[in-house]
């Protein structure tokens, strides 16, 4: 499970799209409330699924071989797939050239619900997911589990890059914003690529260890 949640709390917080949208954030009018409203509502979003299924499984880990451990490993093979499947269809079929979405156009004027709103929009849920259906092996009677838990959450939330655009602007406001803007029109002439790479790297991990599960 540690390793899991380790690999999949760094493909979610790589994420070039919530990258992108948390720079446009912090360089908007009231941007460090902004960015810091954006980090608290994606971190209480993946506590949430975290909760939501602990309490399915009252804290204990499932029966090995059990069908509801092969349901979690057959839906985390699936969102593997899934992954695979997506990034290679925008490989084959990239999407035509388009502008920055409306609701860029207004940031300057968005409230702070609106910031942590985007949070959840912008999540990648299949990854999401796929830590949901590696938390069930968490055991709540140990200590270990309660931080692997609690490491997790953070990483696929505080990743280094948001902490430090995040300290920059409060420091550095003013230099701060060309960096920023000069850190977003890099992931928007990159964002495909990275989009289509990182899909496929943690989709073909997700299934091959999805699949190691299964016949072990």
């Amino acid at each position: 499970m540690v390793l899991d949640l380790l690999v999949i709390g760094t493909a979610i917080t790589l994420g070039p799209l919530h990258n992108s949208a948390f720079i446009l954030l912090l360089s908007a009018r009231r941007g460090v409330r902004h960015g810091l409203a954006f980090l608290l509502s994606w971190l209480v979003n993946l506590t949430v699924v975290i909760a939501c299924v602990l309490l399915l499984t009252g804290g204990q880990p499932l029966d090995q071989h059990s069908a509801p451990s092969t349901a979690a490993i057959a839906a985390k093979l699936a969102l593997g797939v899934l992954l695979v499947v997506y990034g290679t269809h925008r490989h084959r079929r990239p999407p035509p050239p388009h502008g920055p979405p409306r609701w860029t156009a207004r940031i300057d004027d968005a409230s702070l619900a609106t910031a942590a709103g985007l949070a959840w929009v912008l999540q990648p849920w299949a990854l999401v997911g796929a830590g949901a259906a590696t938390a069930v092996d968490a055991d709540l009677s140990t200590t270990a589990d309660w931080l692997v838990l609690t490491g997790y959450c953070l990483l696929a939330t505080l990743s280094l890059i948001l902490i430090v655009m995040e300290m920059y602007a409060v420091w550095a406001p003013s230099a701060a914003n060309a960096r920023l803007h000069a850190l977003r029109s890099w992931l928007d002439h990159h964002q495909e690529q990275l989009i289509v790479t990182l899909s496929l790297l943690f989709g073909l991990w997700l299934t091959a260890r999805s699949i190691y599960e299964l016949v072990t």
